[in-house]
Parts: C-alpha cells; structure tokens; sequence
C-alpha cells in the first residue's frame, strides 16, 4: 500500500521505468541490474531494513539517489540517513510537491 502511494506521488509527467522491492535485498539487486538510478527507501523493511541497504551502498562505492521515505521522523533518524549518504528524508505519508522538489533541487530530470 505505501509503496502504491508513493508511485502516485510521484511527478506525473516524469519518464521512468519503475521497479519495486518488497525488502532490502531485493532493492539492491535491483541496484545492481541497474534499475535503481532514483531510489527511494523506507527504513523498515524485512530481511533487510533500509539502514542495511545504505550502508552496503555505501561499503560497496554504489552509486544513486537515495531518498529515504519513513514515519520514523526522530533526528537520530534522519542525521543517520544523511550520514549514510541519503540525498534526503522524506515523511510519511509523503507529499507529492516535496517529491517533486527534492527531484529538481538535484537536477533530476522530470
């Protein structure tokens, strides 16, 4: 339901191929099949929650826009993401014109 929620969120004329993952692991292999140039990440997840998933980004030198979405709204929270390598923190339930700003604050063509 929230990554359904998301998609609408997303800018409506923005051409892209999405891919979904429903856990951690299947997110960074759809990294790794190069289907993950925008990749937004929720923090709860299973097998593999979202701090994993950028963490091993970040050990391995991956390369994408990261963009955490989460109801976990604490600071420790958000600094982490930022440490971690997250262009930016995204809360719950998310807000399309914030979307679509983050995306052109870093030139991502929509």
């Amino acid at each position: 339901m929230a990554r359904k929620m998301l998609i609408k969120a997303l800018p409506a004329g923005w051409d892209v191929e999405i891919t979904q993952a429903g856990n951690g692991v299947e997110a960074l292999a759809a990294y790794r099949a190069g289907k993950a140039e925008v990749m937004f990440l929720d923090l709860t997840m299973p097998e593999l929650d979202g701090y994993g998933v950028l963490e091993t980004l970040q050990a391995e030198g991956l390369n994408s826009f990261v963009i955490v979405v989460s109801a976990d709204i604490q600071p420790l929270a958000r600094e982490r993401v930022k440490q971690l390598g997250a262009l930016a923190f995204v809360k719950k339930p998310v807000d399309p014109a914030q979307i679509e700003a983050i995306l052109r604050e870093y030139g991502i063509a929509l």
